[in-house]
């Protein structure tokens, strides 16, 4: 069994939740026998790895591969997947494409065992303030429900079945805690930061397993005007980061390169072999 997960923590997970307000006991509890039940756990980096073990009471083997999802974003045909891409979402060519991914929030249940999305950026006014050379992608956590209706400059793409794509074909990211930003990175393109709740999330609703406030590879904006300005001309919104977004991405995608589905599958492969 080979147990992928997904995402470099950021929030705090598994027992590592112990002691916030939304914890699952249960769900807790149940993490170390779940976890024995794996024989490889995949982890993207050195710095996920300890956390991955204690977050899920796992002590057996651990292959730090990179993200197999993330192989695309250095595949040598990505310019031509990316076209494709585009062409299927109906993205009018020369159109600056923005993803928007926040996560989710435990504080906000609906029926049905979902979220309320809450999203806090303003779509219509960055549909106004966009519409002449953007497109807005709405990428929804799995966890949430609801739905964007779609527009001429904002489109709900929360069903798109490969998040790999929708990296691949956008020119700037916008999300809050999301581990997408550690997917993202892969592409070397403009993140912001929209932290309206951070202090909350941070000290009470989640926690953070590293001081992203200093780490952070783009700036931190708290408003929905600020990052609908900064979408005007987000070059110049992360020019102060430029050397976070470098530690960061030597600190977290060091190890992607386009192999890591042929890493993980050899490692598969390898008792068989034997």
């Amino acid at each position: 069994v080979v147990q992928t997960w997904h995402g470099t923590p950021l929030k705090r997970i598994g027992r590592d939740l112990a002691g916030t307000p939304h914890a699952d006991a249960a769900y807790m509890a149940s993490m170390e026998h779940r976890s024995a039940q794996w024989s490889v756990l995949v982890s993207p980096n050195s710095f996920s790895t300890p956390v991955l073990r204690r977050a899920f009471g796992y002590s057996g083997e651990v292959l730090e591969s990179g993200y197999p999802r993330n192989d695309l974003l250095y595949a040598p045909d990505r310019a031509k997947v990316a076209a494709a891409v585009r062409e299927r979402l109906a993205i009018p060519e020369g159109r600056r494409v923005v993803l928007y991914a926040p996560t989710w929030r435990e504080d906000r249940p609906r029926q049905g065992g979902r979220y309320d999305p809450g999203h806090q950026l303003d779509l219509d006014q960055a549909r106004e303030a966009l519409a002449d050379d953007h497109v807005l992608l709405v990428r929804r956590h799995y966890l949430v429900g609801g739905s964007v209706p779609d527009t001429d400059v904002v489109r709900d793409v929360s069903r798109h079945p490969d998040v790999a794509e929708l990296l691949l074909i956008s020119d700037v990211l916008v999300t809050d805690y999301s581990s997408i930003m550690f997917d993202f990175a892969q592409t070397g393109r403009p993140m912001l930061f929209h932290t309206y709740d951070l202090a909350h999330y941070r000290d009470t609703l989640r926690g953070f397993c590293f001081d992203f406030e200093h780490r952070a590879p783009g700036p931190l904006i708290p408003d929905s005007a600020g990052i609908v300005a900064a979408l005007r001309d987000p070059e110049a919104a992360v020019a102060g980061h430029r050397e976070a977004y470098e530690r960061f991405r030597e600190a977290f995608c060091d190890l992607d390169d386009g192999s890591a589905a042929v890493k993980v599958v050899d490692r598969m492969l390898k008792e068989g072999r034997a």
